[in-house]
């Protein structure tokens, strides 16, 4: 299901049902860079502080009758505010901070610009 920005691969949505069922709900933030990139970085819900200082690109459906918040701040935001981010997984060694290290995956974001109605649908267009 797609919500504002964010998608998910069903490979991710597996490890994510996997990951909530150990760690209980989940949420994440698109890394602006540092020590781990760009990755996306999964965290136990509330783990990680979230303030004014951050957008809220939507929510991921992983079928498990809670979302999963994924946030970004709303400096990088304005980069990427025409862009949409799928969150998949692949084989590798993520972020020792992000919950899916243990596992030998890492989550990483897909990207594609907006189409024109779905830039319209979000009020991007003026």
């Amino acid at each position: 299901m797609v919500t504002r920005h964010v998608d998910v691969s069903d490979e991710a949505a597996e490890l994510l049902r996997r990951l909530t069922r150990q760690y209980g709900p989940l949420m994440f933030h698109q890394s602006g860079g540092c020590c781990d990139g760009s990755s996306p970085m999964c965290f136990p819900d509330g783990d990680f502080l979230i303030s004014e200082a951050d957008a809220h690109l939507g929510d991921l459906d992983v079928g498990l009758n809670r979302v999963i918040p994924v946030y970004m701040s709303v400096s990088q935001y304005e980069y990427w505010k025409h862009t949409h981010i799928t969150i998949d997984v692949v084989k590798g060694r993520g972020s020792g901070f992000s919950v899916e290290a243990p596992e030998g995956v890492r989550f990483l974001i897909r990207s594609r610009l907006l189409t024109d109605a779905e830039s319209e649908q979000l009020g991007l267009l003026t």
